[in-house]
């Protein structure tokens, strides 16, 4: 197409304007939330001091982006900027939740409990307070991602669903894979 334009001397065409400024706000936004989980990781492991338990802990990040990413191919099937903002909070919550878990099996450890009554007894314990967490986010968050069509909601709308999809997964996933993680890890521990 641009052959067939005749522009003057030191003319030339060049394609901007919004979806440009979006593809580069895109970009950053990955760059940084790359930069937090890596900032995560290290805040983790500065407070279980190991690899492992940090490692357990950010298996919900892949929980909770396994349903992030099935609302955005169910719904839009477009990676927004107000996507990638609602995976960066999903994010934030699945890793409250797996800090939760861990960290109450490790106090159930010290208790003297062993590993498996305490994967036992610390689920069970925590089941409450994580499923209300995702509750009462999920149900904060319906109304908003149902709405998606409604003037002023382009923003509210695809965030809302990558967090209700993510937290779906991630609390779903997170009842049975982080125990059973965090037993086999231990128990390969415990042995050796």
């Amino acid at each position: 197409m641009g052959e067939k334009i005749k522009l003057p001397e030191d003319y030339h065409i060049e394609y901007g304007g919004q979806f440009e400024a979006e593809a580069e706000a895109s970009q950053t936004l990955i760059a940084t939330s790359l930069l937090s989980i890596l900032i995560i990781f290290l805040i983790l492991f500065r407070e279980f001091k190991t690899v492992k338990l940090a490692a357990i802990i950010l298996i919900n990040l892949s929980l909770a982006l396994i349903g992030g990413v099935f609302s955005i191919y169910f719904t839009s099937g477009i990676l927004s900027i107000p996507a990638i903002i609602g995976f960066i909070t999903l994010f934030g919550v699945a890793t409250r939740n797996g800090i939760l878990l861990v960290s109450h099996y490790n106090t159930l450890c010290d208790e003297g409990l062993d590993l498996y009554d305490t994967v036992i007894q610390g689920s069970k314990n925590r089941l409450s307070p994580i499923l209300m967490t995702a509750l009462t986010g999920g149900l904060a968050l319906i109304p908003l991602a149902i709405a998606g069509d409604l003037p002023g909601n382009e923003i509210q709308s695809p965030m809302a669903k990558v967090i209700l999809g993510g937290l779906l997964t991630s609390t779903l996933l997170n009842i049975f894979i982080v125990p059973a993680v965090y037993y086999l890890s231990n128990k390969k521990a415990a042995k050796a």
